[in-house]
């Protein structure tokens, strides 16, 4: 084992491909994101009279920005809509759904793996079949619940359809089958009951893997697009991913520094979340141990 990583230790070139691999896989990523910068930088009329566009950053950083941010008149006459609102949106309904599939899939498969009851088995298969029905398979029924309980443009129509999660039960479930019998028998011989073994046991083994659902739930939160767009008519329930789409769209001249203002700006968030969670999103994802 010593001789096989001193071989590949030993093979410069080999860790320059590597080196190299990365670097191209990171440009290919970050340059899109520096143009939109870039463009968010510049005004609407720069942007589209330079071809190609310039690569260093323009003058109006600031003012494009509280556009994006708090709305008002282009230099265009177009009026801008701000995006600080279906921010908050967007924030609440990630938060609410990525914390509802946590609390939500962390108690079923506690219920699976802990208790004795009927057709357990049964139901741990029926939730995990729901993963081959994603969201754009059952709209048309899952819209006709929500507009015949009157959750339209609203918190709840927006994230109580989505908070659901087989894969989170299964992640779940499969940690917990990995934890010691003698733990639930210690607690049991304790005097602890169900939910004292779940919030004093089971909630910090399992930590690591919250916090890795936290971050891959958040992000789907935070992108969600083609349900806000059924379930909201009213702009002031708008969330940014589908702002960024009226923007595009809603006027006759698309100002495309504000567009990518926003897009910067929606963009910031889900990377906080990443940014300050890597250390245990990847130990969640890669630590058997936990």
């Amino acid at each position: 084992m010593g001789n096989g990583s001193g071989m590949v230790e030993r093979r410069p070139t080999l860790g320059l491909l590597a080196h190299a691999v990365q670097i191209i896989g990171v440009l290919i990523i970050v340059f899109p994101i520096y143009l939109a910068f870039i463009a968010s930088t510049h005004t609407a009329a720069e942007i589209a009279s330079s071809r190609p566009l310039s690569l260093l950053p323009g003058s109006h950083f600031v003012e494009t920005y509280r556009l994006a941010l708090f709305g008002g008149t282009s230099s265009f006459g177009s009026r801008i809509g701000p995006s600080a609102p279906m921010m908050w949106i967007s924030l609440v309904s990630a938060l609410v759904i990525a914390i509802g599939k946590i609390a939500i899939s962390l108690l079923s498969a506690f219920a699976i793996v802990y208790f004795r009851f009927p057709f357990r088995s049964l139901v741990f298969w029926m939730i995990f079949i729901t993963l081959m029905l994603p969201v754009e398979v059952r709209i048309g029924p899952t819209y006709s619940v929500v507009s015949d309980l009157h959750m339209l443009n609203s918190y709840s129509g927006l994230t109580i359809p989505l908070i659901a999660s087989a894969t989170a039960t299964f992640v779940f479930r499969q940690f917990f089958l990995t934890v010691p019998d003698e733990l639930a028998e210690a607690a049991r011989i304790d005097g602890a009951g169900p939910i004292r073994f779940l919030k004093d046991v089971l909630l910090p083994l399992s930590r690591t893997s919250i916090a890795a659902l936290f971050v891959i739930q958040f992000i789907y939160g935070w992108n969600q697009y083609l349900w806000p767009l059924l379930v909201t008519t009213d702009e002031s329930m708008y969330p940014v991913v589908m702002g960024i789409k009226r923007l595009i769209g809603g006027e006759a001249y698309t100002e495309w520094n504000v567009v990518m203002a926003t897009a910067i700006l929606a963009l910031l968030p889900p990377a906080i979340v990443v940014v300050l969670m890597q250390k245990w999103f990847v130990k969640g994802l890669v630590d058997t141990e936990k």
